[in-house]
């Protein structure tokens, strides 16, 4: 790779605002300058810089996908680190630079089991980066298990939780929790000095009970309407606290299926824009090409989503980040939203200072795209893929 490289003629998407006729001059694995096309022109660069011209494509910041399972027919519930770098190998087909690996609750020695897998991959990977763990459960309802196995819980135990951040080295960035069990505050107040995020999801809660979990700074919602407590003129639930509640942010399945595009329309209107999260929660056979198709253990078939062919019930997501931008605008979102919702939206929540945006200072962590959303390139850390591979810029 050139010591510095230029991408030119782009139109840049830098998490807030598009702007043509821009270029990105990157050094390393940082971007360092972001100016029009005129002072592309104007400027004197050095002889090592390397040029690419995109011809006007959309150069976005790379998305981040807070809540995925698996892809490619690899995932978490392997337990295998390899298993876990596939996975970071398919993701930059999509423009995916950095994920959260997702755990579903397990037992004990399992759990720990697939938390260590992700800790041997981080800093492996020949793709998108590994940012940290996600755990969705074991202190999650039993009333709101969606594909979840009722012998995986657990209640709440902050000695449990202990055994899960030990084995994860400091590795777990967020974590699904049901904020209506019992002794949840002591364990929210406990995860929150480690700076975990925490998320209400898999939630039976009351609307009273919501608000209780956002005083220990549960603030955060998991997969919004899918395995959580209705909206009641009553009891307005865990889907009523976020619609009245500006300041929770939440987790958006933009597959057409999880959630209807109308309702997204309607969710504008509640919430800033800067609380949404396009999230995939991908399962394993996502863009898998041979059969049979196993999520969880169990067979599944592919119908926009999966579903679970034992009973026909919603298995999870088949979505790929790139496919539910285009998803958002097609459901009417402008183009500068939708990538705020997949790239600048998670990296703040998650506190990743360093990505998200496009501008100096950044990890150069960007997605290339056309207008009819195929990617053109994905750039991580400086470093271009193309369908995937690493290549020269």
């Amino acid at each position: 790779m050139s010591n510095e490289i230029c991408i030119h003629n782009a139109t840049v998407l830098n998490g807030y605002a598009a702007m043509k006729n821009c270029a990105v001059l990157i050094k390393e694995h940082k971007i360092i300058d972001v100016f029009n096309e005129a002072r592309f022109k104007q400027k004197s660069f050095k002889d090592t810089v390397k040029f690419i011209d995109i011809k006007g494509a959309y150069l976005a910041p790379g998305f981040i996908d807070t809540h995925i399972h698996g892809i490619g027919g690899f995932g978490t519930e392997d337990h295998q680190a390899d298993s876990i770098l596939k996975m970071s190998e398919h993701l930059a087909k999509y423009g995916v630079t950095s994920f959260i690996p997702t755990l579903y609750s397990e037992k004990k020695d399992s759990l720990i089991k697939g938390i260590r897998a992700i800790v041997e991959a981080m800093g492996q990977e020949k793709g998108a980066k590994i940012l940290g763990i996600h755990l969705e459960g074991p202190f999650i309802s039993p009333d709101r298990l969606g594909v979840q196995s009722p012998d995986s819980l657990s209640p709440v135990d902050i000695k449990l939780f202990d055994e899960l951040w030990e084995a994860s080295e400091g590795k777990i960035i967020n974590m699904t929790v049901a904020p209506e069990l019992k002794h949840m505050r002591e364990l929210a107040l406990h995860a929150i000095s480690k700076g975990i995020v925490l998320q209400a999801g898999h939630t039976n809660a009351t609307y009273e009970q919501m608000v209780e979990g956002m005083q220990a700074r549960i603030m955060h919602v998991t997969h919004l309407f899918n395995a959580m407590s209705r909206m009641h003129h009553r009891d307005p639930g865990a889907v009523g606290a976020v619609f009245i509640h500006p300041e929770i942010s939440c987790e958006i399945i933009a597959d057409g299926i999880h959630i209807n595009p109308n309702i997204i329309k309607f969710l504008l209107r509640c919430k800033p824009i800067d609380k949404l999260v396009l999230v995939t929660d991908a399962l394993k056979p996502t863009k898998q090409n041979h059969q049979p198709l196993i999520a969880n253990g169990e067979e599944v078939y592919l119908d926009q989503c999966f579903y679970r062919k034992s009973d026909n019930a919603i298995a999870g997501s088949a979505l790929t980040m790139l496919d539910g931008v285009k998803n958002l605008v097609s459901f009417g979102l402008s183009l500068e939203q939708s990538i705020q919702m997949a790239s600048t939206n998670p990296a703040r929540i998650m506190k990743q200072d360093h990505l998200g945006l496009i501008a100096p200072g950044y990890d150069a962590d960007m997605v290339v795209f056309d207008k009819n959303f195929h990617n053109l390139y994905t750039v991580i850390g400086g470093v271009f893929y193309k369908k995937g591979k690493e290549q020269c810029a």
